[in-house]
């Protein structure tokens, strides 16, 4: 049986207190972190191959159903407004399309072609990745999108919470973190969702620090959307350069972005 398959240690969840509920759920959250550790060299391996590929042009694709599409999807529309980056460098790609989303589209999972049709209207390329997103590692929309990547001569890799699963053998740089049985028996939405989420953040973040989309430690090319990001890109400028709140701010609406601000002083 697979192990995210696997019945959970808990019993008589029905019966439990709320606090009971929500102490063992914590409980067993702990153990995500553990788990993605042990998978670091998994997925340094694939970043180191990422990152070359992006920056001969290429893209990195998420492609997934249910709960891992839409994490794709979530770790996918988050990098153009942090790092400031155009929204089809990262694209998430999820079986049933958009609308599934919000709705379980039936059957949409167990379509070995359509994710290469999905991802055709991209016209894939040798540079870009394709990372499939799976707890199971058993998806047939993901299996049939990495095998017809590798075709096209696309890297790919994958996030899956089993040992040894189809997903992982169809792609090139798997990365695998056994977070083992659910507090709800088969509810990968829980701790398998949290560890491919992890997994997602340090891929991306990893690979924007390596194409120099970060500064020290800061956002300098995050997209000033609202003034929760005004607000903090000002400080930026501020503890960068030791200037005042109306030099900032003017150098900000000058130059457009905190690197623009930053650069411009230290040219």
């Amino acid at each position: 049986m697979l192990t995210t398959e696997s019945s959970s240690l808990y019993h008589d969840l029905e019966k439990m207190s709320t606090k009971d509920i929500l102490v063992s759920i914590n409980q067993e959250d702990q153990t995500v972190p553990n788990a993605v550790k042990k998978s670091v060299p998994q997925i340094e391996a694939l970043v180191e191959q990422i990152v070359p590929r992006m920056q001969k042009g290429g893209r990195l694709f998420y492609i997934g159903a249910g709960t891992s599409g839409r994490l794709g999807v979530v770790d996918a529309s988050e990098c153009p407004p942090t790092f400031g980056v155009p929204f089809d460098l990262v694209v998430g790609i999820i079986a049933g399309g958009d609308k599934a989303i919000r709705k379980a589209v039936e059957n949409a999972e167990d379509d070995w072609n359509q994710a290469w049709i999905d991802l055709a209207t991209y016209e894939p390329n040798e540079n870009d990745t394709l990372i499939g997103i799976a707890a199971s590692g058993r998806t047939p929309y993901v299996i049939g999108g990495l095998d017809e990547a590798k075709k096209a001569g696309l890297l790919t890799g994958c996030v899956v919470c089993n040992d040894g699963s189809p997903v992982a053998k169809a792609a090139e740089f798997p990365v695998e973190v056994v977070v083992g049985p659910e507090f709800l028996t088969g509810s990968t939405r829980m701790k398998s969702g949290t560890a491919q989420k992890l997994v997602l953040n340090m891929i991306s973040t990893a690979v924007m620090i390596r194409l120099g989309k970060v500064k020290g430690n800061k956002m300098v090319d995050m997209q000033l959307t609202n003034e929760k990001l005004v607000d903090r890109a000002l400080r930026m400028i501020i503890d960068e350069l030791h200037i005042s709140p109306d030099e900032a701010e003017s150098l900000l609406k000058e130059h457009g972005s905190v690197r623009g601000a930053i650069e411009a002083v230290k040219k």
